[in-house]
């Protein structure tokens, strides 16, 4: 209690303070707009709460819907034809029934007919299909929906098309690189008339002056037309692993097959043909050493051989003729032989006797063994004649089958290929279906491989001792070794020729294995082909679907040898006996080829001579219907005659036996092995079993058992287990009433029955899985039974609900766990799912027909509710049953037993609820697992008891009993409990558990009382949220819980259950806010905002209440969405992925097409646009990021606009004006985002969530009713508004359209299918962040379930989309995807346009109304420059005229920021490829200025803003199309023409002047496109229209930033900086002339430590520019806030460029100015900035890390370049560029330019000589030169910077003798060294600077001696004090230096030079300096010595002594020369000799 009043205490204080926060907007300002979410959302009930539901039955009836009008009638309520009952007629697959026509049928057989006849009942919901759990939306639907889309026409999409437009027909490359030339291009004549061209089209109105409202309604009408109906058909389709709705209807049951192939035996041919031959086909599979099929008999014999038989035959019936035959195979495997056994009519001999002739005679010595072949004949004729019946076993060959399926395309099947001799084929291929060309894994896949057609030439004979199946196994066995024992066997040489094929869908002609005809059955007398009964070599668990009752008799061996007398040639007679009378033998024996269907008696093949023999028989009968007590199989042995001898019989009689069929009731099959009579039976012998011995009966071998044979039934009649034997019986017992009865051994009374039948129940649970997943059907039938008709035993009702029910869970958790492997996502078993969807019905309610009438034969027919009512539904529930103990069994008194049956029947829904409710811990585990079986159970049973009682017009309230609600309620209750507190220890049962429950809940909803339904949704809810609260990783519970939402969410009538259609009624609050924002001051309605459009807008109480399930769905997103969410990216993508399903859903639904459906649905979505634009904080940024040609990343993104981008989103006063405070100038926010830091903490979104939110809440805008949206905007506050504006800006952005090309680009990676793949794809897509900290980012966020290895049915976690999973899209596919992508951008683009409309329209009035139509004009302006449509920019362009037109004062009065824009956007526009734009620009262009001009009679902003602007477009745009844009200035020139308002005025003149100006710098730019593509002259190009626009700072400008764009993309950063840090200095000169501020710098000056250069800058002086001009140096960059901007840039450009000393010295400038505005946040990232600049160069201090440019000089020369003639230039290239790299690329690039065989390059690097050039070549000069520093300046550049910044001088040398040659002796080695000099320091805002001056030195052979000397000291000097010391370079140096073999080495030069003392005194200098050198060296060679011998390990020693030995052989040698002394030494110098000098010898110290 004390809680509680604390809360609402709490509640309290939060909402007075809340309101005057309020007031003062600040929250707003501090960011995070969820701040007050949680705790007081409206009405007190906060978010994690859920609101207690309407009533919604009571809610209906207060509202009938026949209020409603129209088309929204339908969604009050549920349609009345909602729920059907379907009947589907059962699926026969024969043309007969096939069940037993006889009528005295068993219980148990009447009840199998009956299950396999019934027809399929299925309770169906009518408008399911349309939920999305049933008509999902995948890609291939949405392909479907985007069918017959317009393509819209993009402007990057049509540039590639048309590049060769008419500019570009003459190449310009070859004319000529002068600067002055002119560009030859079509329309660039400077003079070019402007007048010549055609103008565009006009817009007919544009000039007429219309009522500001017309224009708008004319807009709007335009903007609705053609619109698509359908927003999100347009957007990829929900994400596929998120559908947890996801259901599908089961299939019905059907017959199991294998995968079946089809063999045909095509002719049988031996080399004699004498006398019949029979064939027996079947399947055997060694590896399990079972035979898989029952046989096929075939009979291939040609008429005349069949002749032979006539005696015996009968007219054979058409089912034997069959030649071919289906097999089906469940388990295919590589080890399945087909086997094919040869028998033929018993004859006189044994086996190898009878096969001799065909093993020894030819076909081609037939006339050579004539006289033998007719004897063969006569012989064999007389065997038919006489022995026709009997058989013998032939011969025998199998097939291998995996070689058939796997090389059914080898073409080389010869027998002797073969490894074995195995039977040989010979391969003639058919034609076949499709060729394999799989590998391994599905050789053995029988039901897809190449027809084959094969002859088998090889068959070995049988053995007489070896025919049993155990022999043939290993033969098989063996056959499969290479060194088969067979191949040593002498083959029966014969041409078997058969096809195996996979077997068709549907054959014709085609008999089961019944005999049945399987339809298509077109004519009975066509020749049939059979289907072959499979055995599976494993289990099969399939339910049985039809009837079927086979026993197969397989006799495997007999024992004669001890019987006495003739018994040698045995066989066995076998017949069915219905009595023990010889004609009561049935005939139900299949016939086999050529003779009548079925025999009353069958024989096995004779052995000759054999008295034990073997048998491989197979019988194959039909068991009849009933099987009774003296139904059995008599065995007669005979001893068959095979030579006609007088007297003696044919066949002899030597014995019996017999197998009763039936005992206790249950079928007996099995092996048996059976002792034999001697004698006939004795009468009633079939009462008992062979093992009884009766007394003076004989037996063979003294009643042993000498007769082994096994029986097979094939019965979907008998289930063959004890225990369902025993359950079955005893049901049926219970129906027939008939007691006593004998079971096994005991004699069952009424008192005994029911406690057999209770433990008959729990033994079910024993039973073998296969036969109780046969039996499965019947089994839950009879348990169903049990629970609603309680048997009655004794006029007592035995109850036995809770047995049934347990009974009930034991086997549906035995058939889950049979056919574990089948299960769909779900975990349910396809199985039960049929059986509830189909077969299951309410026991005794057969559906009844209104007047008796039968249903018609539809496929479903059905039924009405009909006034008949079956009157076993007419009673209550008997009151006398116990509800508190089900199994307690109350007399109902003298009342006869049907009534108490009536009494006694339950409701089967009921009943289930109250037994699992009150079941044990044991039995609830396994209902559990299984609980959607029992769920789904009761459902049906609920909707049937509904249908067939004529329920339906009930009211819901009173459709089921409270005690049963209350049952549910519980059962709901504890199952939600499982779900919480299973999800920690076992998630995947949790998650099953918790679909279940919500698809309970879901179908409740169509059944039983809404409102109640919801109670319990409300119920389980606060379960979980309890739960939440202590659990350890809430994000697993709330996944549960989002999926449990959605799941109730998918649900049909969804739109129905939200009460979409009642007004939502403001709650009578007591406290005076109702809502949260009631209490603001609304900007815009001077009346206080209405609360019910507010709550209606925001998650508040009244929405929640009434739209029940939407309030959880967004509830749900709402809190995911909070920052402090856990496991947000997951959930995030979770929520939001929801409504995205549903939108689609609703997109896609036909009931709701009619907007004014639609608004009302679009109702329910409300809330997500106050969601969204909370959440906007942490959104995805669309608008920045690489590529994304949007706000600059630089901090005040105030710079270099090369496209002229929209800054901040909304411009500083707006958001100075909505805080009511001074704003820092230097932070930029937007209208709402204050200090963004706050409001971005939390989660953010990934780029793919945050894009389907934003599809999102455009489809709200775009469907919602336009005057409500006005309403809500007009209550919005300000920040508010801004917040949603910012939104509105993010959707164009993430939106925009990205052109054919990338879908390309996209589509050229190839993918791997992996998680992370799906980040880089999504970052490809939508330009987000790179690839690696989106892979870490979802690592992170992978998912809640933790590690999933071994989960199953997460399918998220091993695929993604299917869509991607095939990764090269074919040209149509991507060319659909740009077309889509451009539908979606414009579509978007016009939602967001009408929306601002909608903005615009309510702030018309207000007073804040600038401010905010600034900000929508920015995002007006934002959607004009992305990639849009022609057909969005012509309403676009037309919504912006109207925005100027109705409040010129944003663009003429305020900042001129939004203006050049404006400017900037239409001008490019103007300059498109697609008339239509050019049309709407050129109107809009000229209407601004128009406008401008009205205003103040001249339209000087407009003017500089367009000729900025162009300036700006040329410098920067690649693609752009100047002859279009003269076509849209010819246009604007047309208008001035014509408007006749504007005639008396200077207006049209003006207009003239400001086109011809345009049309001159267009003229420029022609040549600027000239050299694209060489970077030099087009920086040079820049460079000069920047120095002509010296008098405007503004153009100045804007050219500095175009070249700064230009060296940015050409990767010179230090020059991109120099042009930002000229631009800062412009910029600072014009401040310093308006003011005087202390920390501002004082113009250029203040520059110089930067750069030298900056002084160019200062031009502008008071004479040229008056700073209060209109127009004048009104850009944004020239105030304080747009130099710190430049500055920055500059600092970023530098540090890229590595020049971190320059940086420092930016931000010395910088820095005074940001502790002015104290802006201390800036300062901090300043120093961040600055220390890092530090450290990096402390880290990089030799300077080798950061190599900054290579020079060279380059010199042109020839007449073939114009201005360039003769100039030289050094040119920066980057770092470590060699010679031959520069040298190439220019030779390149000029022979491009001039032509094969015209430039030339210049080797060397003497001056060159014009006169010897050709004049008709191209001269190219160059070499590398280095920076050159005097003495002096080098004390001052001390670091590794400051001999790479700021150069001027540089140098190079070259050697040269006087006779011409480059290098010669060193007496004549002379050396020329140039300095040159250039107009400006390195680096520049250009690469190439011109070289000014040049001065030459050459010095003498011995001077070029001292420089060698002095550098080779220097290396020694570095490598001996090098530190770490480097050991190997220190001995390289040594051995250069001492080494004895060195070329012109120091020895030589001692030598050359002081050997004497030169005679010129002049000289003695030189001499001497020499010597010194000398001196040095040795003392510096001595001290290397020293260090090396320090370094050097052990190894090295001798190496080290040898340079000693070289080092001291030196020294000597030179000792002598280096003593002399020179006489003159101390004479003063000439003055001369100084100046021979003054270059070489002193300065250059260390060249």
């Amino acid at each position: 209690m004390a809680a509680a009043e604390r809360r609402a205490f709490a509640h309290k204080i939060n909402r007075t303070v809340a309101a005057e926060v309020r007031k003062q907007v600040s929250r707003e300002r501090s960011g995070s707009p969820h701040s007050s979410r949680r705790s007081s959302g409206s009405l007190g009930v906060p978010l994690t709460e859920v609101i207690e539901p309407l009533d919604f039955e009571d809610v209906l009836l207060s509202r009938p819907p026949d209020a409603e009008p129209g088309p929204l009638r339908d969604l009050a309520e549920f349609p009345a034809d909602d729920l059907e009952l379907l009947l589907q007629p059962r699926e026969c697959r024969t043309t007969e029934p096939g069940t037993p026509e006889d009528g005295k049928l068993d219980a148990q057989v009447r009840a199998a007919v009956e299950m396999y006849t019934e027809d399929w009942i299925i309770a169906h919901r009518r408008y399911q299909h349309l939920s999305a759990a049933f008509s999902p939306i995948t890609t291939e639907t949405q392909r479907e929906r985007q069918k017959g889309l317009t393509r819209q026409v993009f402007e990057q999409d049509t540039s590639g098309d048309e590049r060769s437009g008419p500019e570009d027909s003459d190449d310009p490359r070859h004319s000529s690189g002068s600067l002055d030339d002119t560009p030859r291009s079509s329309g660039a004549s400077g003079i070019f008339d402007l007048r010549n061209l055609a103008a565009d089209s006009l817009l007919p109105s544009l000039l007429e002056r219309t009522a500001p409202e017309d224009v708008d309604r004319r807009n709007e009408a335009l903007r609705r037309q053609h619109r698509p109906r359908a927003l999100l058909a347009l957007y990829p389709a929900p994400d596929e692993d998120e559908a947890v709705e996801r259901c599908s209807r089961p299939e019905p049951p059907r017959e199991h097959f294998g995968q079946r192939i089809l063999v045909k035996c095509l002719s049988l041919k031996f080399e004699i043909e004498i006398e019949p031959i029979f064939g027996i086909l079947a399947l055997y599979d060694v590896r399990e050493k079972k035979k898989i099929s029952e046989n096929f008999y075939f009979d291939l014999n040609s008429d005349s051989v069949k002749g032979l038989l006539r005696a015996h035959g009968t007219h054979p019936a058409i089912s034997t003729l069959a030649r071919s035959a289906i097999f089906s195979v469940t388990y295919p495997s590589p080890d399945i032989f087909l086997v094919i056994k040869l028998e033929k009519v018993l004859q006189q001999g044994d086996i190898s006797e009878c096969c001799e002739p065909y093993m020894v005679m030819k076909e081609v010595d037939t006339a050579k063994n004539k006289e033998k072949l007719e004897k063969l004949r006569l012989a064999a004729e007389q065997f038919c004649t006489r022995l026709g019946r009997y058989r013998m076993p032939f011969a025998w060959t199998a097939v291998h089958l995996a070689n058939i399926v796997s090389s059914a395309g080898q073409t080389d099947r010869d027998s002797d290929s073969e490894g074995e001799r195995r039977p040989a084929w010979t391969d003639r291929r058919r034609r076949g279906p499709q060729d394999r060309t799989s590998g391994g894994d599905d050789t053995c896949s029988f039901s897809s491989f190449r027809p084959a057609t094969l002859t088998v030439t090889n068959f070995f004979k049988q053995e007489a001792e070896r025919l049993s199946d155990e022999d043939l196994f290993k033969f098989l066995a063996d056959m499969r070794r290479p060194s088969s024992l067979l191949r040593r066997l002498r083959p029966v040489t014969a041409q078997l020729k058969i096809d195996i094929s996979p077997a068709p869908e549907n054959p014709h002609f085609c008999l089961s294995p019944e005999l049945l005809h399987v339809k298509p059955y077109p004519d009975p007398r066509g020749r049939p082909t059979k289907e072959i009964l499979e055995f599976p070599a494993r289990e099969v668990y399939a339910p049985h679907t039809s009837y079927r009752n086979l026993l197969y008799v397989y006799p495997h061996c007999l024992n004669f040898s001890s019987r006495q007398g003739s018994v040698r040639n045995l066989a066995v007679r076998v017949q069915y006996m219905a009595g023990e009378d010889p004609s009561q033998a049935l005939p139900v024996i299949f016939g086999k080829s050529s003779c009548s269907e079925f025999t009353r008696e069958a024989f096995t093949p004779v052995v000759y001579h054999n008295k034990s023999p073997e048998f491989y028989e197979e019988f194959k009968l039909r068991l009849p219907a009933c099987v009774t007590e003296n139904h059995h199989l008599l065995f007669t042995f005979y001893h068959v005659s095979c030579q006609p001898r007088p007297g003696t019989a044919l066949e002899t009689p030597v014995g019996f036996t017999w197998i009763p069929l039936l005992q206790h009731g249950r079928l007996r099959t099995g092996p048996f092995c059976l002792p034999v009579s001697v004698d006939q039976l004795p009468p009633s012998y079939s009462v008992l079993t062979p093992d009884v011995a009766l007394p003076g009966m004989r037996w063979v071998d003294g009643h042993k058992g000498v007769f082994s044979v096994e029986l097979t039934a094939v019965s979907s009649v008998h289930p063959q287990d004890p225990h369902l034997d025993k359950f079955f019986t005893l049901v049926h017992v219970l129906e027939e009433g008939a007691f006593p009865f004998r079971l096994k051994d005991t004699v069952l009374s009424e008192g005994t029955v029911e406690q057999e039948l209770r433990a008959s129940l729990a033994a079910l649970r024993l039973a073998s899985p296969q036969p109780l997943v046969a039996f499965s059907h019947h089994v839950l039938d009879k348990l169903v039974h049990l629970v609603v008709r309680p048997p009655i035993v004794g006029g007592q009702i035995v109850n036995l609900g809770r047995g049934a029910f347990e009974a009930m869970a034991h086997v549906v958790s035995l058939v889950h766990r049979s056919l574990e492997a089948a299960q769909d996502a779900r975990g349910h078993c396809p199985l039960l799912a049929a059986y509830v969807h189909y077969a299951f019905r309410l026991p005794g309610t057969e559906p009844n027909f209104p007047s008796g009438a039968p249903p018609v034969a539809v496929q479903a027919a059905t039924l009405a509710r009909g006034p008949g009512r079956p009157a076993s539904l007419y009673l209550a529930r008997s009151k006398s049953i116990s509800s508190s103990n089900p199994d307690l069994a109350v007399a109902p008194g003298s009342v006869d037993d049907e009534v108490s049956r009536i009494l006694a029947s339950k409701l089967l829904h009921e009943e289930l609820a109250l037994q699992w409710v009150v079941s044990g811990s044991a039995v609830r585990e396994t209902v559990l697992q299984h609980a959607w079986f029992f769920f789904q159970l009761m459902v049906k049973s609920m909707a049937l008891h509904l249908l067939l009682g004529q329920r339906l017009d009930t009211p819901r309230k009173l459709r089921f009993p409270g005690r049963f609600l209350d049952d549910i309620a519980a059962l709901v209750g504890s199952v939600g409990l499982e779900v919480i507190t299973r999800v920690y220890k076992d998630a995947e049962l949790a998650e099953r558990l918790n679909a279940s429950l919500a698809f309970f809940l879901s179908d409740l909803l169509s059944l039983a009382d809404r409102g109640f339904v919801f109670s319990l949704v409300r119920a389980h809810y606060k379960q979980v949220a309890t739960r939440l609260q202590s659990a350890p990783n809430p994000a697993l519970l709330l996944t549960l819980r989002m999926d449990f939402t959605r799941i109730l969410c998918s649900h049909e009538h969804y739109v129905t259950l939200n009460l979409p259609c009642c007004p939502l009624s403001p709650p009578a609050s007591p406290s005076p806010s109702v809502s949260s924002t009631t209490s603001q001051s609304s900007t815009f309605s001077s009346q206080a905002p209405d609360p019910k459009v507010t709550s209606m807008f925001e998650l508040s109480g009244p929405f929640r209440q009434q739209h029940f399930l939407a309030g959880l769905l967004l509830t749900e997103l709402a809190l995911a969405l909070e920052p402090e969410a856990e496991g947000a990216s997951l959930l995030h993508k979770k929520a939001i992925s929801a409504v995205h399903s549903l939108l689609c859903g609703h997109d896609a639904d036909p009931r709701y097409t009619e907007a004014a459906v639609k608004a009302r649905v679009a109702e329910l979505y409300l809330p997500l646009l106050s969601l969204a634009r909370d959440t906007l904080p942490r959104l995805h940024d669309f608008a920045e990021g690489p590529g994304q040609r949007s706000r600059l990343a630089s901090m005040l993104d105030s710079d270099t606009e090369g496209e002229g981008d929209i800054g901040g989103t909304i411009n500083p006063s707006v958001a100075m004006a909505i805080a009511g405070g001074p704003l820092a100038p230097g932070s930029r926010a937007s209208i709402s985002q204050g200090p963004v830091a706050a409001s971005r903490s939390g989660c953010p979104l990934s780029a793919e969530s945050s894009r389907t939110l934003l599809v999102c809440v455009l489809w709200v805008l775009k469907n919602a009713e336009p005057a409500l949206l006005q309403r809500w905007a007009a209550d919005l506050a300000l920040p508010q508004l801004g917040r949603l504006l910012d939104l509105l800006y993010l959707c164009l952005a993430a939106f925009e359209y990205k052109g054919k090309k990338a879908f390309e680009r996209i589509n050229s990676l190839t993918f791997k299918k992996s998680l992370d793949m799906k980040a880089r794809l999504e970052e490809a897509i939508l330009g987000t962040i790179g690839a690696r900290q989106e892979m870490v980012r979802r690592s992170r966020e992978r998912s809640p379930f933790g590690n999933q290895e071994n989960v199953r049915w997460r399918k998220s976690i091993t695929h993604w989309r299917q869509t991607s999973d095939r990764v090269d899209k074919t040209k149509d596919e991507m060319e659909h995807e740009a077309l889509v992508d451009g539908n979606l951008a414009t579509e978007a683009s016009l939602v967001v346009l009408d929306t601002l409309e909608i903005i615009v329209q309510t702030v018309m009035l207000s007073e804040a109304r600038e401010s905010v139509l600034g900000a929508v004009l920015k995002v007006v302006l934002y959607s004009l420059g992305s990639a849009q449509s022609a057909l969005f920019l012509q309403h676009g362009l037309a919504t912006q005229r109207a925005l100027v037109s109705k409040f010129p004062e944003l663009l003429f009065e305020e900042d001129t920021e939004l203006c050049a824009d404006l400017c900037l956007r239409l001008l490019r526009h103007c300059g498109s490829r697609i008339s239509t734009i050019r049309t709407h620009a050129s109107a809009s262009l000229y209407l601004l200025m128009r406008q401008n001009f009205e205003i103040g009679n001249n339209f000087a902003r407009v003017k500089m803003q367009v000729t900025m602007s162009l300036s700006s477009l040329v410098g920067t745009t690649q693609s752009f199309s100047e002859e279009h844009l003269r076509r849209s200035l010819k246009t604007i020139l047309t208008y001035a023409e014509e408007d006749v308002g504007l005639r008396d005025s200077t207006f049209a003149e003006q207009v003239q002047d400001l086109m011809f100006n345009l049309h001159m710098i267009l003229t420029d730019t022609v040549k600027m496109k000239e050299h694209q593509e060489d970077p030099e002259m087009l920086i040079d190009l820049m460079y000069r229209i920047a120095r002509g626009y010296q008098g405007s700072p503004d153009l100045r400008l804007t050219w500095l930033q175009n070249m700064a764009g230009k060296h940015a993309e050409l990767g010179n950063h230090a020059e991109a900086a120099q042009c930002m840090v000229h631009a800062a200095a412009l910029v600072a000169e014009y401040l310093a002339l308006l003011e005087d501020s202390r920390y501002l710098p004082v113009g250029c000056v203040s520059f110089q430590n930067i750069s030298s250069n900056v002084l160019e800058e200062s031009a502008i002086s008071d004479d040229i520019l008056s700073p209060d001009e209109e127009g004048f140096c009104s850009g944004k960059h020239f105030t304080e806030l747009g130099l710190v901007g430049l500055l920055e840039q500059a600092a970023a450009y530098f540090t890229m460029g590595g020049l971190y000393e320059a940086v420092n010295e930016v931000y010395k400038t910088l820095i005074p100015i940001l502790e002015a505005h104290r802006d201390y946040k800036k300062l901090a990232a300043v120093h961040g900035k600055l220390q890092e600049a530090f450290t990096k160069i402390m880290h990089q201090s030799s300077g080798w890390e950061r190599v900054f440019g290579t020079y060279f000089r380059v010199g042109f020369y020839g007449a073939r370049f114009g201005d360039l003639d003769e100039q030289e230039f050094v040119y920066k290239e980057p770092s470590i560029t060699k010679l031959a790299e520069i040298s190439h690329r220019l030779e390149e690039f000029y022979t491009e330019r001039f032509g094969e065989d015209v430039v030339e390059i210049v080797k060397d690097s003497n001056p060159v000589d014009k006169t010897k050039l050709d004049p008709q070549k191209a001269y190219i000069q160059i070499t590398y030169v280095e920076p050159h520093f005097d003495t002096y300046e080098l004390k001052d550049r001390v670091t590794y910077f400051d001999r790479n910044y700021g150069l001027r001088t540089f140098l190079f040398c070259t050697p040269f003798t006087p006779d011409g040659r480059a290098h010669g002796d060193l007496p004549e080695q002379h050396k020329r060294k140039t300095l040159l000099s250039t107009d400006h320091a390195f680096p520049y805002i250009k690469t190439r600077i011109r070289v000014c001056h040049r001065e030459e030195t050459v010095l003498t052979p011995v001077e070029v001696a001292i420089e060698d000397m002095q550098k080779k000291t220097r290396e020694l000097a570095f490598a001996t004090e090098q530190d770490p010391p480097d050991a190997k370079m220190l001995q390289m140096v040594l051995q250069g230096s001492v080494g004895p073999t060195v070329n012109q080495g120091p020895l030589e030069v001692a030598q050359v030079f002081l050997a004497e003392i030169p005679e010129d005194p002049k000289l003695f200098r030189h001499h001497n300096k020499l010597r010194l050198c000398f001196k040095d060296f040795c003392k510096k060679c001595e001290d290397a010595l020293r260090k090396n011998k320090a370094l050097i390990g052990p190894d090295q020693k001798e190496y080290h002594r040898e340079l000693e030995r070289n080092y001291c052989r030196l020294r000597e040698a030179l000792q002598p020369l280096l003593t002399q002394r020179l006489p003159q030494l101390l004479a003063p110098p000439t003055a001369g000799l100084r100046n021979s000098l003054n270059r070489a010898s002193f300065r250059k110290a260390d060249l």
